[in-house]
């Protein structure tokens, strides 16, 4: 008799999550800073366990995600987090695992309205380029200005995403996360150029 040998998830609804939620609300206070997720993404199988480790922290059957064309990361998302998949101009979070896609993504997600800006999207981008480009950054959570280096891809998600603009105070939150965990954040209202 040939047995059949499963994997199962590791990760810990409650510790894992409260460990993952922390460094995403010190990425997100601190924009740009780099945090890493790993040790509780490791905790997840799949091509995209840090995607997993967020998607088990953020979402729940009560907000709706997109996982832009990638039916495996899709379902693996539906049956850990029992939220629904919806068009990508409708959903609440966005997981772009091809940074090819971030033009089409940026330009066709929800930014809030005037009365209700939270009810925008928080589009999480896979990024693993080094990072290459010097930007100099400003808004909540900076003092004044502050210049730090980024990947090709950050630059062009907050060129892409500076080319909407949105009325203030609309606008869509940018989460970066690469395959070894590591992530930084670019909240609605942090603008950056290049230096």
């Amino acid at each position: 008799m040939i047995s059949t040998l499963t994997k199962k998830h590791s990760f810990d609804l409650v510790f894992d999550s409260q460990k993952v939620f922390r460094l995403l609300l010190e990425a997100m206070s601190n924009p740009a800073r780099v945090v890493n997720i790993y040790k509780s993404a490791e905790a997840l199988y799949g091509d995209h366990p840090a995607f997993l480790a967020l998607a088990m922290t953020l979402l729940d059957n009560e907000v709706s995600y997109n996982a832009c064309e990638n039916a495996a990361l899709s379902a693996e998302i539906a049956s850990l987090t029992l939220s629904k998949s919806v068009g990508l101009e409708y959903a609440d979070f966005v997981f772009v695992s091809n940074p090819n896609k971030v033009k089409d993504v940026i330009g066709n997600v929800k930014c809030g309205t005037l009365p209700d800006p939270h009810k925008s999207a928080t589009v999480i981008i896979r990024n693993d380029d080094e990072p290459e480009c010097r930007i100099t950054i400003s808004g909540p959570g900076i003092n004044g200005q502050e210049t730090t280096r980024v990947s090709k891809t950050v630059t062009n998600a907050l060129r892409l995403r500076d080319e909407q603009h949105y009325e203030y105070p609309q606008g869509i939150d940018l989460l970066f996360v690469s395959g070894e965990g590591e992530m930084s954040a670019f909240p609605r209202l942090v603008g950056g150029f290049l230096t």
